[in-house]
């Protein structure tokens, strides 16, 4: 292969073979090819060329052309010039990217399409829930269809293999609630209010908050990720083939589990939070654990502790539903299940604080 420069263009003198086994060799010598002026391929002293030696000299006239580059082929037989015609008339047509279109009206068309989207899927979500609710209602009718192993397992590991991080996180909650609060009833002489602060903030809203939003990040996660790689191997459609209800073996099991577990690790972090809360009012107040725990029991009444454990069954039943419905949403390959995994964490912690919210907007009309 022979490239000749001139003032008029480049003349592209080839020979030999231009097959598929040399192909990369003469793709790295063309590569540097460029206007301006004409380039002219001369076939005179080829010896044989096949589909990627015809590809690659329609290819590499198509990108001169589209720089202005004016191209010829030269001294081709009849069937090199019949190979090259049949390349350029199968090669797709490059299509451009349409112009982005920007403005007030494309943003509110790009808005509402999420939103009908969002709908959508919140309407699909309701309809997933109440089929869970119906077969852990046959479940709990006919006991004998649960897969207790199953079961046992999942409180395991949503429940025991949790608690050292949510015992910590609660502990430092409540470490973080004392520092800061006894900052500033020092100035007005209220330290003893430390317990009251700590003690409401705890049973009543935090302890059980946080520890759903770890739950969450850590089993909701874990629920789209099994679910959905069990959906990306087809072991699900393998498991309806044999007669088996993919709800009532899957889903059930793990919702139940977080349906027990939930209130026991809420209960963990409302302990946990007031020893470490007990722990710095002790140091920043010289308030004592006796002291601490005295005032306690006298001005927070057992309601503060119950409407926290009220919303531990309907915040799992939240995660462990957007969870397994999210694994139910993965598509057949591993960037799908990563996206579902994302936005299962994400919606199951705005799905808990917002029930959260409705939570307290409740109890606030109810006068508790």
């Amino acid at each position: 292969m022979n490239i000749a420069e001139a003032e008029g263009g480049a003349r592209v003198d080839l020979s030999g073979r231009l097959v598929m086994t040399t192909l990369a060799d003469a793709q790295r010598a063309l590569a540097g090819l460029r206007g301006p002026g004409e380039v002219t391929f001369d076939l005179a002293r080829l010896e044989a060329m096949d589909t990627g030696g015809a590809w690659l000299i329609v290819d590499l006239g198509r990108r001169l052309e589209g720089e202005g580059v004016k191209v010829r082929v030269e001294n081709a037989t009849a069937l090199q010039q019949a190979l090259i015609d049949t390349v350029t008339k199968n090669l797709p047509e490059e299509v451009a990217p349409p112009p982005e279109i920007r403005g007030f009206v494309p943003w509110l068309a790009t808005v509402g399409e999420a939103t009908v989207a969002s709908f959508q899927s919140a309407i699909q979500m309701l309809g997933f829930f109440g089929l869970v609710v119906a077969r852990v209602a046959g479940v709990l009718v006919r006991p004998w269809r649960l897969r207790f192993t199953s079961l046992v397992y999942h409180m395991q590991e949503v429940g025991l293999n949790a608690v050292p991080i949510v015992a910590l996180m609660a502990f430092l909650i409540g470490v973080v609630l004392a520092f800061q609060g006894a900052a500033q009833l020092k100035q007005f002489g209220a330290g003893i209010f430390i317990v009251d602060l700590i003690a409401v903030s705890i049973l009543r809203e935090l302890g059980i908050l946080l520890t759903s939003i770890i739950v969450a990040g850590r089993s909701g996660s874990a629920f789209t990720a099994a679910i959905g790689s069990m959906k990306m191997r087809e072991e699900i459609d393998a498991m309806q083939t044999l007669g088996l209800d993919s709800t009532e073996v899957l889903i059930v099991p793990r919702v139940l589990a977080l349906i027990l577990m939930l209130p026991v690790l809420g209960l963990i972090a409302n302990f946990t939070g007031l020893i470490g809360g007990a722990l710095m009012a002790w140091i920043q107040l010289d308030i004592s654990p006796e002291v601490f725990f005295g005032r306690m029991q006298s001005s927070i009444g057992v309601w503060q502790y119950l409407v926290g454990m009220i919303k531990a069954p309907f915040f799992a039943a939240i995660i462990g539903v957007v969870g397994c419905y999210k694994g139910m949403m993965v598509e057949g390959n591993a960037e799908s299940l990563g996206r579902m995994t994302s936005q299962s964490v994400v919606l199951a912690i705005f799905a808990v604080i917002t029930a959260d919210a409705l939570f307290s907007i409740f109890f606030s009309l109810v006068d508790v």
